[in-house]
């Protein structure tokens, strides 16, 4: 995103061959990643391309409920996602990859003015983005063997997290994940299985009107492929019990905390103990592989324990295990030292993005580095104000609100729930939500802004007709908000639209009520966004509880909105801070 809009810039990475590997599944989306991945297609990012481009499955979650609860996710083919991210970074203009382990800052004057490699280079940078995933000081877990990795066939970066805690002083701490074993198919049962297609439709992420090819693996066809569902039973659950006391997680060995949604099979044992059975989805990882993905069953038991526990799993009786699951556990900065542009607020011209903030998954990653990379470009560039992004606005804006105003105790997931205005915030209107945003910053193409302003001046117009048209005394568009009307019954009686927009018609007519209410919440939080909070403000006010005190110190809220937000300061508080703010 910095190189798009003009940066000159640099990615430095300790292995250009595993820039965009898929460390952990196979897949892109999920519930509100899937909103994720449009949002950043909408501001310019090349995700949701990327993985269109390699995609093997295609669904659609939540396909049979409410438009706001629906979620796109897809199967990539693993190496082929990797190899066309790479080539696309390679051959993008302002943008070159250098291999090498960064191992310190500089520090001059007290700003960041460059970066140390191992190769005693030093290169110089007016602003400084860190995406470093699970690599500071990464220690991997199999059972009670530890060994030193920011993941599994990588080396940890151990100089650098010295760097961050000893010259910038950050305030760091230890989280903890992890990822199940892979299998190869020709040694599963796939009868004794649930089988899951691809949907019908063979939908895509992103809305753009072409995908651009790339060459790479051009003889490589990309068939759509099934997964596979089982499960866990109670031989699984015993082994687990017999060897609780091998895991590194119960017996002390890890320090980190890990997700909470997305626990280790031994975690899910033991805290859903009354459960006899868990799922278990087996996901292809490509095309030009073999291998399968057992999603739902990550683990840091032995490896010799590991065996025991796929090979109790119906269809797995003879499977042979490719790759050993393992658990990881790493350094993270706190989010509570950034502002919503994602800089430091000690060092202005640092931006962090993805793991290092506390966040998992792929999807909050790249939301995350498109933020600091346009904000970073923007600084360097003095380009005028940052990007940020609100809560009423986009997923993105809600997750990078909740890291810099809420307490991180464990890897940050995005949920809808998480989101107040998600009947507004869908997957399908991403586009129509954030691309003139994107536009106003630089990221988003003449092209693609004119494909969207037509698309909003196709629904006016739409709009105008449909309430022109009436039967049994109501118009076409009052009708379209009752579930039981079936506009396509009506054929050649109503003008011909294309499929995205009766979507939109008929979504809108639908939430209608529902988003007139919310929008009415909304400009009641843009009131409290409005009033700024400055840098300095003082809170040693009387009205302001000891623990209001100490949490709106630590984090410095720009907004009173903001600072609604943070766990622990009442309504009552946000006013008498109301009341000095207007003094």
């Amino acid at each position: 995103m910095a190189a798009k809009i003009g940066a000159s810039t640099l990615l430095v990475t300790l292995n250009n061959d595993h820039i965009a590997q898929m460390s952990c599944n196979p897949a892109i989306g999920g519930v509100a990643k899937g909103q994720v991945v449009r949002e950043i297609d909408a501001l310019g990012g090349e995700m949701a391309v990327n993985a269109d481009a390699t995609t093997i499955q295609f669904r659609m979650l939540n396909d049979s409920k409410g438009a706001a609860a629906k979620s796109p996710r897809v199967q990539c083919d693993k190496v082929l996602y990797q190899h066309r991210m790479k080539l696309v970074l390679e051959k993008h203009e302002n943008l070159f990859l250098h291999q090498a382990e960064v191992t310190g800052v500089i520090v001059e004057n007290g700003k960041i003015v460059g970066i140390r490699t191992g190769f005693s280079d030093c290169w110089g940078c007016k602003a400084l983005v860190l995406s470093t995933g699970t690599f500071l000081r990464g220690k991997l877990h199999f059972g009670l063997d530890s060994r030193v990795g920011g993941r599994c066939g990588d080396p940890a970066s151990i100089a650098f997290a010295d760097s961050l805690r000893d010259d910038l002083g950050l305030e760091m701490g230890r989280l903890k994940t992890g990822t199940p074993v892979r299998v190869l198919g020709r040694t599963i049962d796939f009868q004794s299985m649930e089988r899951q297609e691809t949907d019908a439709s063979h939908r895509r992420f992103s809305f753009r009107e072409e995908i651009p090819h790339l060459p790479v693996f051009p003889d490589l066809t990309l068939n759509h492929r099934p997964c596979y569902l089982t499960y866990t039973n109670q031989s699984t659950a015993d082994v687990v019990r017999e060897n609780l006391s091998r895991s590194p997680m119960y017996s002390g060995r890890i320090e980190g905390i890990g997700a909470r949604y997305c626990p280790s099979f031994e975690d899910k044992v033991v805290r859903f103990s009354e459960r006899t059975r868990h799922h278990v989805y087996l996901e292809p990882e490509g095309n030009s592989t073999d291998e399968y993905y057992l999603n739902g069953i990550s683990t840091s038991l032995p490896v010799d324990v590991q065996w025991k526990m796929i090979r109790s799993l119906p269809g797995l009786e003879r499977a042979f295990i490719s790759r050993y699951a393992y658990a990881i556990e790493y350094d993270f900065v706190y989010p509570h030292q950034l502002d919503s542009s994602l800089c430091v607020r000690r060092w202005p011209n640092l931006f962090l993005a993805g793991q290092i903030n506390g966040t998992s998954g792929y999807e909050e990653a790249a939301a995350q580095g498109l933020v600091a990379g346009l904000n970073a470009a923007r600084q360097a560039g003095n380009l005028g104000s940052p990007m940020i992004l609100g809560r009423e606005t986009s997923y993105i804006g809600v997750m990078i609100d909740d890291l810099v105003t809420k307490e991180i105790v464990e890897p940050y997931r995005l949920f809808t729930s998480r989101a107040e205005y998600r009947l507004s915030l869908r997957q399908d209107n991403a586009d129509r939500r954030l691309s003139e945003i994107g536009y106003s910053f630089g990221c988003v193409s003449e092209r693609e802004i004119s494909r969207v302003r037509k698309l909003e001046s196709d629904l006016v117009v739409a709009k105008h007709e449909l309430s022109k048209i009436r039967f049994d005394g109501r118009s076409v568009l009052e009708l379209l908000s009752h579930p039981d009307f079936d506009y396509q019954s009506l054929g050649d009686q109503l003008p011909v639209y294309s499929e995205r927009i009766w979507e939109q018609l008929v979504i809108e007519a639908r939430y209608a009520g529902y988003i007139s209410h919310q929008e009415q919440q909304v400009k009641t939080m843009r009131k409290l966004e409005s009033c700024k909070i400055p840098a300095d403000f003082d809170y040693n006010l009387e009205g302001l509880s000891a623990e209001a005190r100490i949490k709106l110190e630590k984090r410095r809220p720009s907004t009173l909105g903001q600072a609604s937000r943070i766990d622990g300061v009442t309504p009552a508080e946000i006013s008498v801070l109301q009341v000095h703010l207007r003094r």
